[in-house]
């Protein structure tokens, strides 16, 4: 089974005129700006911004131990012998 394009690329082939046209085609469409087009750099930046700040204040404000060692904070508890 052959998909249409290929089908029609081997039968007919692609000649320059028409990859021109299709080419012409896209560039000649207006191109009206949208919401990413205005603020997706905004959006990211904003968001890029709250993360850093979210984890700076957990890392440093509540009181979170980055794997502590323990050395000298455990002490063995004594044998009983029974």
């Amino acid at each position: 089974m052959m998909f249409p394009l290929a089908k029609w690329v081997l039968l007919n082939g692609l000649k320059r005129q028409t990859i021109q046209r299709m080419a012409t085609r896209q560039t000649h469409m207006k191109h009206s700006p949208n919401f990413h087009d205005k603020y997706g750099n905004t959006v990211l930046a904003g968001g890029a911004i709250f993360c850093v700040v979210t984890w700076l204040f957990l890392t440093t404000k509540m009181g979170i131990a980055w794997n502590p060692s323990p050395v000298g904070h455990v002490t063995p508890k004594e044998w009983k012998n029974k």
